[in-house]
């Protein structure tokens, strides 16, 4: 296969469906693509009704092309992420995986137009994060959710409101950002850095004021970030976590227990925000992004140094303080079911707490003047309906006798 024949492939499969967020290629199946979350298989001409081994080795021999580091990784590790360009159509990231002795492919398809604050129409107070100088500023949640759009909408307010030099350390690069006030140097792990530890301690002598840390992955890492905030750069980066709390919890687990107490008092000095989100179904098609947004108080300072206790809980400080902006995924459910862009169903599957939701729900409905028990139509039957009153209920003492 050669590379007119993949990009034709590629270009057919994105045709095939609206919305192609993934491109799958998996042995025994047909092509597949991923369209507002769901597998739909495409068809190509001449049909492919089931991949072969050799049909999904040649395809990633070709997204891998000459790069030796990425076909290395593939053989000693069993899989490996890089990413492909196609023309002026699409940018992809990828990850080529082994599985039962044969090889897999998901694309996830990058959107290549650099995402605003404005276009994402997140909350004002996201707008607070473009402004601060130095800390570490944490994005969290699922694969998929949304981070890394989320941390390229930042960057490009920092490009175009700030002349500072910024790096970028990605696995790989997803948003390519052209120059204005800021300038860019965008480094990909496997072609211009071997491990982020390393790429990011080099950062540290190539005089940046922002650096953005694709994944904080392991505990070298971090503390290299934690350094680099201390020293008066603006760290960004991402974490596999559910909310704030677990994203504290996460990182103070990369350390041995006699190194944590050393760890909370760092961290509680250098977090300035957690942005933590969830992609979920919107109402009409689409998704739409629920988020979890908690800055950096004494409160969270003071928990994130002992722990938390009752009534100190990170979701009950982001309650506290959702007058200044900060806001709990219940709290961002509750505003867009209100809203009209999801379902009832959507807001009680995605929230945290359940109970405080379905009150929240309900008082939603008693303003709009809808039924909150989900029964209608219900009334007593009477003589002048042609039926006989019913008659009285049987003490239950009668009935036992």
């Amino acid at each position: 296969m050669r590379r007119p024949e993949l990009d034709y492939v590629l270009t057919t499969m994105l045709e095939s469906q609206p919305e192609v967020s993934d491109l799958l290629f998996t042995v025994d199946k047909p092509l597949q693509v991923e369209s507002f979350g769901e597998l739909k298989p495409v068809t190509l001409d001449p049909p492919i009704e089931r991949l072969t081994p050799f049909q999904t080795e040649t395809v990633a021999l070709n997204l891998i092309g000459d790069n030796l580091w990425h076909l290395t990784d593939l053989i000693r590790r069993g899989s490996c992420d890089t990413a492909y360009t196609l023309t002026d159509k699409a940018r992809f990231r990828i990850n080529i995986f082994s599985q039962r002795g044969n090889y897999s492919i998901v694309l996830r398809r990058l959107n290549t137009v650099i995402p605003t604050l404005e276009w994402l129409k997140f909350p004002d107070i996201i707008r607070e994060i473009p402004r601060e100088k130095t800390g570490l500023v944490l994005v969290t949640g699922a694969t998929g959710s949304g981070k890394s759009t989320t941390l390229a909408a930042v960057l490009n307010e920092i490009n175009h409101t700030r002349p500072v030099h910024i790096v970028t350390l990605e696995d790989p690069v997803e948003f390519v950002h052209t120059h204005d006030l800021a300038t860019f140097n965008q480094r990909e792990l496997g072609t211009d850095f071997d491990t982020f530890s390393n790429g990011l301690r080099a950062a540290l002598r190539q005089a940046p004021k922002v650096i953005l840390v694709g994944e904080m992955r392991d505990r070298e890492t971090v503390k290299i970030a934690l350094s680099a905030a201390e020293t008066g750069h603006l760290v960004l980066s991402t974490l596999h976590t559910i909310d704030s709390g677990q994203t504290i919890n996460r990182i103070l687990g990369m350390f041995e227990t006699d190194e944590q107490e050393q760890i909370r008092a760092r961290l509680a000095d250098t977090l300035r925000w957690v942005i933590s989100q969830r992609l979920v179904p919107k109402v009409g098609g689409g998704r739409y992004a629920l988020l979890e947004i908690m800055g950096s108080n004494l409160r969270t300072q003071e928990s994130i140094r002992l722990g938390e206790s009752e009534g100190k809980s990170f979701y009950e400080i982001i309650e506290a303080s959702q007058p200044f902006g900060w806001r709990t995924f219940d709290f961002s459910a509750l505003e867009a079911y209100e809203q009209g862009k999801i379902t009832e169903e959507t807001a009680l599957l995605y929230c945290t707490k359940r109970g405080p939701v379905t009150r929240g729900i309900d008082n939603i409905k008693k303003a709009r003047g809808e039924s909150t028990l989900g029964i209608s139509s219900l009334r007593m039957k009477s003589p002048q309906d042609g039926g006989k009153a019913a008659p009285p209920p049987i003490p239950m003492a009668l009935k036992l006798k």
